[in-house]
């Protein structure tokens, strides 16, 4: 970078005569010459640095939000209003079907309704006449139990609908429901998502005797598992609860899921267990099938100086930090502790508060690492 060597080679005027022969301590840079370099800056501090197992996986769907959309009854498809592909809402009508069924439950019901209704009527005239000492009890007993039957074999009549997928809304409207429409039943999104597939066209038949019952499958990916294998030998460590760090391999994308279950078996090939961790996934980025790596957190300490890994260079073989100094930067060996992830332990050589450089420090690196100018 053009930039860095006008300031590295002001730094080294700055030093002087003799110590211009040597290889800089000291890279001389005040606040303005480092934004313009691009050197970003921050302070070593206290972090909390975990022991992790890493282990492959693949993502798949959640299984709770998956759902196979089956007819419960033997008909014909009259209407498709949903493909594959398609985003659907929960109770959204995704196909209409033409069945003889249907139209017998609807029709038993709507006279069974009638009949009820009348025979109720019946019953409360019969009541107020034994009341009024104008007709024998008998006669009011016999309309009461008449009552007691048909209001028994209404509710049977609007079972027998539920049973076959009619709604409670759509019981309701029978009545007013054009004659036409008694042998139509909408097919209802039971969960929102999107479809997954469709395994009819219009016109099949649809239901029993060997006919397809499944007309859609509908997967909600707003959530997603991830389906690990873990060894025996550090299944002791994990524990459900615990967070996962997810990578996708390729891309590189990373998230953080939970683990929800961990089998009690092991898998007698390969003397592991199936472990399941949930990952939220509003944006639709894991996709199932996708092959990813987890490193599950096992072990949790607090180390008193942390930086990002980022920032450690190898300088004349040791590793070393950019401390920011009141006249630029200095090159500072470091000793390093336990990695996870993109930070790192300092063990020696750094405190906690001190300002280091994180980016663009491989020019500092060269910069240091230039031999001296002979006198």
């Amino acid at each position: 970078m053009v930039v860095l060597s006008a300031f590295f080679a002001a730094g080294t005027a700055l030093a002087g005569g003799h110590a211009a022969a040597q290889k800089p301590a000291v890279i001389a840079m005040d606040d303005g010459q480092i934004k313009l370099a691009g050197i970003d800056l921050t302070q070593a501090g206290a972090a909390s640095i975990a022991r992790r197992v890493s282990v492959p996986g693949t993502i798949v769907p959640d299984s709770g939000r998956v759902a196979h959309v089956s007819v419960k009854l033997a008909g014909s498809v009259a209407e498709l209003r949903k493909n594959i592909g398609d985003d659907v809402a929960k109770d959204e009508i995704l196909a209409v079907l033409e069945s003889r069924e249907v139209a017998d439950a609807k029709s038993e019901y709507l006279a069974a309704k009638l009949n009820n209704e009348l025979q109720q009527d019946l019953t409360a005239r019969d009541k107020s006449l034994w009341e009024g000492r104008a007709v024998p009890e008998q006669q009011y007993i016999k309309s009461r139990n008449a009552a007691a039957q048909t209001e028994m074999r209404f509710g049977i009549a609007r079972q027998k609908l539920m049973a076959l997928g009619v709604t409670n809304e759509e019981i309701a409207g029978l009545p007013q429901a054009p004659d036409g429409t008694l042998r139509s039943q909408n097919v209802r999104a039971p969960i929102s998502g999107r479809i997954a597939e469709r395994k009819v066209e219009l016109g099949t038949a649809v239901g029993r005797d060997n006919l397809e019952t499944e007309l859609f499958v509908i997967v909600d990916l707003s959530r997603v598992w991830v389906e690990l294998s873990v060894s025996s030998g550090d299944l002791s460590f994990v524990k459900e609860g615990q967070s996962v760090d997810v990578t996708l391999r390729g891309p590189g994308e990373t998230g953080t899921g939970k683990i929800v279950f961990i089998s009690p078996l092991l898998d007698k090939d390969t003397r592991s267990a199936r472990v399941v961790a949930s990952l939220d996934n509003p944006d639709g980025r894991w996709r199932p099938g996708s092959f990813v790596t987890a490193a599950i957190a096992v072990e949790k300490r607090d180390a008193p100086v942390t930086v990002p890994f980022a920032a450690i260079q190898t300088v004349d073989g040791r590793k070393a930090v950019f401390v920011r100094t009141k006249d630029g930067f200095e090159a500072r060996d470091v000793k390093l502790g336990r990695r996870d992830g993109p930070t790192v332990e300092i063990l020696a050589g750094l405190a906690a508060g001190e300002t280091i450089a994180i980016s663009n420090t491989f020019s500092l690196k060269a910069e240091v690492a230039k031999p001296g100018d002979e006198d």
